[in-house]
């Protein structure tokens, strides 16, 4: 929600506390040919640590009153 309000161009400011620490706002125009590999390189955001395409696993099936760590343990095998 706040991502989309930020690319309509709103400035979405983050607080904790009161105090505000981060803010989300449009990339403007002036932004546009930024990549990923240019943010990695001027150190602002991490390398992904996973390497080639994400493949999703396929979905889990819940069922009302379905324990959550038995869920969980056939997520993980």
């Amino acid at each position: 929600m706040f991502m989309r309000r930020a690319q309509m161009g709103e400035r979405v400011v983050i607080t904790i506390d009161g105090s505000p620490v981060a803010q989300l706002s449009s990339m403007g125009s002036d932004n546009a040919g930024i990549t990923v590999a240019d943010l990695i390189a001027r150190g602002v955001v991490l390398p992904p640590r996973r390497r080639g395409d994400f493949i999703p696993s396929d979905p889990l099936t819940l069922y009302s009153g379905a324990r959550i760590d038995r869920a969980l343990s056939q997520i993980r095998t």
